[in-house]
């Protein structure tokens, strides 16, 4: 019985780390190609990223209405497109939750959400969670760095904005700006991969 039980264990485990190891393994990779999309934005259009001709690559970011992470960061996106955009990485925002599990992130609520905060960029919904599997977004904020390169948009960084949500006074390591800024020089990045700090992505079950 002892044996059986034991070999049981090891069963569980093995599966469970196959699992995470698939978890950890889905969606994108840094040097990956992303797929395009085309989503509607909260002004009733629709967007994708062939629709920026003369952009040079852009900040993807999978954000939302109600999660804390993702209003402390809020005026922090902001301040990157603002940045960025002119020099030819602007941002894309996503929502990809599910209203029907969070009702605070309906596309209505993001119209006024938009709004309120004057988003300088587009704030797309990813209906029917289509995208954000494909990028492999996990949480609220989570930033995907994509670069133009022989008409593919190549994933160059993936991860968190910074590493302090809390504060942004107290930020001593700026993960986007760092990986933009390299892209700008033609430089490597030299960190291209983060975890990722937020609230998990919701979806209906």
């Amino acid at each position: 019985m002892k044996k059986i039980s034991l070999l049981f264990s090891l069963i569980v485990v093995l599966a469970l780390t196959v699992q995470t190891i698939t978890a950890q393994t889905s969606g994108y990779k840094p040097g990956d190609v992303a797929t395009d999309f085309k989503l509607k934005n909260v002004d009733g259009k629709f967007v994708s990223l062939a629709d920026y001709k003369k952009a040079k690559g852009f900040i993807v970011v999978f954000t939302c209405n109600h999660c804390p992470y993702a209003i402390a960061y809020e005026d922090r996106i902001i301040a990157l497109d603002k940045k960025y955009a002119p020099l030819g990485y602007p941002v894309i925002a996503i929502n990809p939750n599910d209203p029907a599990a969070q009702p605070k992130d309906s596309y209505e609520a993001m119209q006024v959400r938009a709004k309120e905060k004057s988003f300088t960029f587009p704030y797309l919904f990813d209906d029917g969670q289509k995208i954000y599997p494909q990028y492999g977004a996990t949480k609220t904020p989570h930033v995907f760095v994509l670069n133009k390169e022989n008409g593919k948009n190549l994933v160059r960084y993936i991860g968190a904005i910074d590493n302090n949500y809390a504060d942004a006074n107290d930020v001593s390591e700026r993960y986007v700006e760092a990986a933009v800024d390299a892209l700008l020089a033609g430089k490597p990045i030299a960190q291209n991969a983060t975890a990722a700090i937020g609230c998990s992505i919701k979806s209906k079950k």
